[in-house]
């Protein structure tokens, strides 16, 4: 049985996140992660750094998203020269595409005022045709126009995950994998975890960065995780000659070529499986904007779960009755990674969130 300072609940990218941050200020962390057989956002992760979009109704969430992602080329260069891992990460800019005129004029209109209600620009604007022609001129004719954010980037999920996980544990950070936490009980002034064989873990205090599975761990605690699945289906097709030098909001090209695809947002519970209507659906958009892949294989595709809230952005919270207790439950688990690793890890260290990150974020949004 181990014991920790800190123990974090969840090896996906918010938990080992969390973990790298407190770790690097000097503290005592454990990570408890169930493996590979957990319903890990961060495997089937689409790989986006995105802004534009983000808090059309939340001037908090924008500027909270803006700050992490100018925040992504500093984080990046230090987690690549302390892993050793390429995180294949860029950032010169994005389209969200629209396929019509009208789509456009309303997309535009929407992010402008968004635009002029947060904090911190995302020099967001709004480009016609030719305009994306210029960047990708393989661009379709049924693209009427799209926006554009300099903010937005791409990362690879996969390596981004293993290079957290390798810097979490050269700057003394802990894991431990294998087993689903189940219970966590607050004794004295500390916490014991345990799964379906016993007592894991104690720790002085602890996060739950569990994803989905933080729906069932927070009341045991006082908290409150108001979360549910959302299934994403993703392809990827074989290597292709460089052609995008920057992404398109549903599909990027990735540093070895293959072209990753993948918009969908269903309601299947803890369904991961593919389905063909939904893939069809996504070729032919796909292929609507970049009809040069109208030609190309698939290789693979495959669905994960999206950790999804009510209105789609985090909560995070510090339990009133258990001391010591905290939560994160995130969707934009990669967006957000600076912001975990940083700001979010000095919170848990000291006196929790500035109440303009704590109050907009807190569960208690759901129950006015």
């Amino acid at each position: 049985m181990s014991h920790a300072a800190f123990a974090i609940v969840g090896g996906g990218l918010v938990g080992a996140g969390i973990g790298y941050g407190l770790a690097k200020a000097g503290h005592d962390v454990l990570l408890l992660d169930e493996g590979d057989v957990a319903f890990r956002a961060a495997r089937g992760n689409f790989g986006n750094v995105w802004v534009q979009g983000k808090g059309l109704n939340s001037p908090a969430y924008a500027d909270l998203s803006r700050g992490a992602a100018l925040g992504w080329r500093a984080f990046a260069d230090e987690l690549e020269d302390l892993s050793g891992v390429p995180l294949h990460f860029s950032q010169n800019g994005a389209f969200y595409v629209c396929l019509g005129a009208d789509e456009l004029e309303r997309r535009a209109d929407a992010l402008m005022a968004a635009e002029a209600a947060s904090r911190i620009p995302s020099g967001i604007e709004r480009v016609d045709r030719a305009g994306v022609a210029a960047v990708i001129p393989e661009i379709g004719e049924a693209v009427a126009g799209a926006t554009f954010c300099p903010l937005d980037g791409m990362v690879d999920p996969l390596r981004l995950l293993r290079a957290l996980l390798s810097g979490y544990q050269r700057l003394g950070g802990r894991v431990q994998a294998g087993g689903r936490i189940a219970r966590i009980d607050g004794e004295g002034r500390g916490f014991v975890l345990r799964d379906a064989s016993g007592i894991v873990a104690t720790a002085d205090r602890v996060v739950l960065a569990a994803g989905l599975g933080n729906a069932g761990l927070a009341p045991q605690l006082g908290l409150t995780a108001p979360v549910r699945p959302v299934r994403g289906q993703v392809f990827i097709t074989e290597k292709l000659r460089p052609f995008m030098p920057c992404g398109i909001h549903f599909i990027r090209q990735t540093a070895d070529g293959g072209v990753i695809c993948g918009e969908s947002s269903e309601e299947a519970g803890f369904d991961e499986a593919t389905t063909r209507p939904v893939l069809r659906n996504s070729a032919a958009k796909i292929t609507a904007v970049l009809p040069l892949l109208r030609h190309v294989r698939v290789v693979r595709a495959w669905g994960a779960l999206r950790v999804m809230s009510p209105d789609g952005l985090p909560v995070y919270q510090r339990s009133t009755s258990h001391p010591g207790a905290y939560l994160a439950s995130v969707h934009s688990g990669v967006t957000l990674l600076p912001f975990h690793a940083g700001p979010f890890a000095a919170a848990l260290a000291g006196d929790w969130l500035a109440p303009d990150l704590a109050v907009p974020f807190s569960p208690e949004r759901f129950h006015v």
